[in-house]
């Protein structure tokens, strides 16, 4: 749990001080990186509690596997439900085309073509995916 919090408080810096100074699009991708980083020290501690509580037999090594199988064994806890899905999607950003729009302006935004659609990723945006975040760590900590 502490190396969870250490990547929290990290992404919260990035977050909250670095691109309410920078503005740039870069903060926006370091920040996605970190939640990730995040996201997936979480649900290895969520699978191998669930190990020990004899719901799973092996841990499996693909993170689309582990995505499958996190999503599978804590299905009736909503926060962890959609955090999974935010993550999957923050996977994906890296992959993605991508155009940047007002850098090192009050409004700066990344904008990602997933699925077909432009997805913009603006500070509103990513105070979003951060409460998705707080709820998803709050159902892991009651978790574990």
């Amino acid at each position: 749990m502490e190396k969870i919090m250490q990547e929290k408080i990290s992404a919260d810096h990035l977050l909250y001080v670095s691109l309410k100074y920078t503005k740039t699009t870069d903060v926006m991708l370091n920040l996605i990186a970190r939640w990730r980083s995040m996201i997936e020290t979480a649900v290895d501690r969520l699978l191998e509690k669930a190990k020990k509580q004899k719901k799973l037999k092996t841990i499996p090594l693909a993170p689309k596997l582990k995505i499958d199988k996190t999503k599978e064994i804590y299905k009736k806890n909503k926060e962890i439900i959609e955090a999974m899905d935010l993550y999957e999607f923050l996977k994906r950003v890296d992959k993605l085309e991508k155009t940047r729009e007002s850098e090192f302006r009050k409004h700066v935004t990344l904008k990602v073509l997933d699925k077909g659609e432009w997805v913009s990723i603006d500070m509103d945006k990513l105070k979003e995916y951060n409460e998705i975040l707080e709820r998803f760590i709050n159902a892991v900590r009651d978790v574990l």
